[in-house]
């Protein structure tokens, strides 16, 4: 009997390669997903691995982790940017302040920019 060079299972879908006397999986990672994570999405990477493994297997298995942890990290970053508009606008934390009391709008800045930042973890990191 002569083997195949391919075959396709029929339940999963994977094909296979004849190489020797085995066949491989012909298995790859989609090219696109080459994203640089960077700080919300590397802590929802740890968040996931600790409590949502099944979550994470999936998503590493379907080559799809790069690309979710990147669409988490640029949501993050543009709700942190919206917060923190919204919120020095709401205080009357303006460019005038600045000009006028420096140390007292970064103190009021960083305290709007921490409260922004505890908002996006519990909404997206830890989430």
């Amino acid at each position: 009997m002569e083997l195949k060079n391919e075959y396709v299972n029929e339940r999963t879908g994977i094909t296979y390669t004849l190489k020797g006397d085995y066949y491989y999986p012909n298995l790859s990672i989609p090219k696109d997903t080459n994203f640089n994570i960077g700080r919300y999405g590397r802590e929802h990477l740890r968040y996931i691995k600790e409590n949502k493994k099944i979550l994470y297997t999936d998503l590493l298995l379907d080559g799809k982790l790069n690309n979710y942890l990147h669409s988490i990290d640029e949501k993050c970053k543009k709700l942190l940017e919206s917060i923190i508009t919204k919120l020095a606008k709401k205080e009357n934390v303006t460019e005038e302040l600045k000009i006028q009391n420096q140390l007292e709008w970064v103190a009021r800045m960083n305290n709007i920019h921490n409260r922004a930042e505890e908002i996006v973890y519990n909404e997206y990191v830890y989430n």
